[in-house]
């Protein structure tokens, strides 16, 4: 742990910082994200267990709609879809931009992992995602 004095506008605040390393400083931010939505669930306990049954089934459909096969390429953060560059049977390389990816008044590109054939779009212009949203499939 450090000790560190910042200031900020004029005035100094003492404050204590733990360092992390490797993947585990990249975990608390999706976190919160994810905390609001069990606590807005558990609120009606009765409701939540008749639809897990339905929720069930209606996850299988997903993948299965997104029958492109291949590496999926998740969104890396929440935002809105700007853009898709790309379309199914199209070829890309490795750091091709696939998708314009708009978070916190930020364009952020999404670029291909690998060479490859988009096998499936599963996003449009203006969508919103979520983070870890599959954009698109390449194989």
């Amino acid at each position: 742990m450090k000790q560190l004095k910042i200031t900020v506008n004029g005035r100094a605040y003492d404050v204590t910082v733990e360092e992390q390393t490797g993947a585990a400083a990249f975990v608390p931010p999706a976190v919160p994200t994810a905390a609001p939505a069990p606590v807005a669930s558990a609120a009606a306990p009765a409701a939540p267990a008749a639809a897990a049954a339905p929720a069930a089934p209606a996850a299988a459909p997903a993948p299965s709609a997104a029958a492109g096969e291949g590496t999926p390429v998740n969104a890396p953060m929440n935002g809105n879809i700007v853009d898709v560059k790309v379309s199914v049977g199209q070829t890309v390389k490795n750091g091709d931009v696939l998708v314009i990816l708009e978070a916190m008044k930020m364009e952020n590109e999404i670029v291909a992992p690998q060479d490859g054939t988009v096998t499936s779009v599963l996003v449009s212009k203006g969508e919103t995602v979520d983070t870890g949203k599959a954009l698109l499939t390449i194989n």
